[in-house]
This record gives structure tokens, sequence and C-alpha cells, in this order.
């Protein structure tokens, strides 16, 4: 198997376990959904911890959080993680996982947008477009629903905001959720020992519930590495191609298993944000296709020479 093989089997892996999650979200709904994040916090750090010790790489760790001007960019990656994390759980014990779906789909073309605003990134008429017109997709949707989609717009800009923090930040993907997760640590014990008295526990009803709430750190920490693992291997294009997977799967599950309503307001958004996001696919693939052959002329140039 090519390296390129195993690149795209991991994205795959990633958005298939991102895309079936709502499943594992929805049977924790009697569980509050702060701590449901509490618990995510705690388990991800613990197998995180793990991988960085087996890695021989926790000393990279305590140098992150050492580090004054890395500490306040992590902190502020931890807070919008946090909250999108926060809001994904609670779109799904609200029967939002329609909208939960609509904002990663619409997460490309914010990320175009803040790409654009923040690191004054050059827009093409491709990018342009699709950005206008997923615009236009969550103004029809909020004037026929009479709401805007706040669910989605939450999850797509607080992750657009975390992909800004994390490119002007020069540490590898592992490691930083590592830091960021440590920082929120004191809140989560904080949560699940003023929550114990109140409610079920800090771990549930019983061992059903203690099981499930364990299970929130390999679902978070398997698919970053299996992404992370991608990202090495396999070009940007291929990498934001293979994502829809993620949204794709979440939107089936909310509509076949879950029977969330559909309505025609939703008929009309969808299409147009896919198509946006179809245009600015192919543009991408496109860029990404004639730069590796410029690359590559420019390699057999230099050989010949």
């Amino acid at each position: 198997m090519t390296e390129t093989s195993r690149g795209i089997l991991s994205m795959v892996a990633a958005c298939t376990i991102w895309g079936l999650s709502p499943l594992y979200y929805k049977l924790l709904t009697h569980i509050p959904p702060i701590e449901v994040l509490a618990h995510r916090t705690l388990w991800s750090f613990a197998l995180f911890a793990v991988v960085l010790a087996l890695q021989g790489r926790l000393g990279a760790l305590a140098q992150a959080v050492r580090s004054r001007r890395s500490l306040g960019i992590i902190a502020l990656a931890a807070l919008v993680i946090s909250v999108n994390w926060f809001t994904f759980i609670s779109s799904i014990q609200m029967n939002k996982a329609i909208e939960a779906s609509l904002g990663y789909f619409i997460f490309p073309l914010v990320s175009v947008a803040l790409g654009a605003l923040v690191y004054r990134e050059t827009l093409g008429r491709a990018q342009i477009f699709a950005v206008a017109l997923a615009t236009l997709a969550v103004v029809t949707l909020a004037w026929g629903l009479g709401v805007a989609p706040w669910l989605s717009l939450i999850l797509a800009v607080s992750f657009g905001f975390y992909g800004v923090i994390k490119k002007g930040f020069d540490m590898g993907p592992v490691i930083s959720v590592t830091a960021e997760v440590l920082l929120l640590i004191p809140l989560a014990v904080a949560v699940l020992v003023i929550a114990a008295p109140t409610g079920p526990g800090p771990f549930g009803r019983g061992w059903s519930d203690m099981g499930l709430l364990l299970l929130s750190g390999p679902l978070t920490a398997a698919p970053l590495i299996l992404f992370s693992a991608a990202a090495r291997r396999v070009s940007l294009a291929t990498v934001g191609l293979v994502q829809y997977l993620n949204p794709t799967l979440q939107f089936g599950v909310a509509t076949l298993i879950f029977a969330e309503p559909f309505t025609r307001w939703h008929m009309i958004a969808f299409p147009m944000i896919w198509l946006g996001l179809a245009v600015y696919t192919a543009a991408a693939w496109r860029q990404d296709r004639a730069a590796r052959k410029a690359l590559k002329r420019a390699s057999t140039s230099v050989t010949r020479w």
C-alpha cells in the first residue's frame, strides 16, 4: 500500500468516526452536555498523554505550557474548541443534528472567509462565489424558518477561528491539543464536583454510563491522530475533499436514523451549500494539480541541468 493510500484511508477513518459520533452522544442525552464535555476533556487528555509518553514527547508538552506566549495561544485555542465541542454535544441532545451537519458543511467556506479577513489571503472568483452562495443559503434558511441557524453558525465560526489560531502556531497537532485539554482540566474537575451532588453522579447512573463516558477519550483522540497521519501523506486538496464525509454522515444519521424534520427550506438551503462546496473543491483541486505539475516540471529541469 502506498503512502497516499494510507493517508486517504486514515482520513476516511477519521471522518467516519466524526460523522457517526452523533450516535454516541445520543446515548448520553440524560447527562447534561457540560458534564459530557468535562469527561471528554479528562479522558482525551489521559489518552493523549499516554500517546505522548509512548513517543517520548512529554517534554515537548511541558515546554509548550511553560512558554508565556505559547500558553496564551493555547488558552485561546482551548476556549474556542471547548465552545465548539459543547455546542456539538448540545445540538445532538436538542435534536438538532441537521443543524450540526450544516455547521460542518459551511465550515470550509467560513474558513476561506476568515483566511481573507485575518491573513489577507486572496480569494479567487470560485471562492468568492462559494462563500456568497453559502451566505445566501444561511440567509434563506433563517428567513424561511424565522430564526437563524445559530448552532450551525457557532460550530462553523468556532471551528474556523480554531483553524486561524492553529495556523499561526508552530506546534504539532497532538501536542497542542493535549496542552489545550490540560488547561481545561481544572474546569472539567470543577464541573464534575459541583454536578455530583445534584445529578446522577460524576460517572452517570451506572457502569454503562461510566463506560460510555470513558469512551469519549478515544473518540476524541483517535480521529485527530488519524487526521494528523493523513495530512502528512496526502495533499490539502484531497484532505478538503474527503473531510466532507464527516458532515455527510452526520446529515444521514440526522435524517435517516434520528428522523429529524427536513423542511422545504432545508431542501433549498442545503443544495446551495453543496453547490458552493462543489465549486470551491473543484477550484482547489485544480490549483493543487497545477502546483504539483509546476513543481514536477521545476524538479525535472533542475535534474536535466
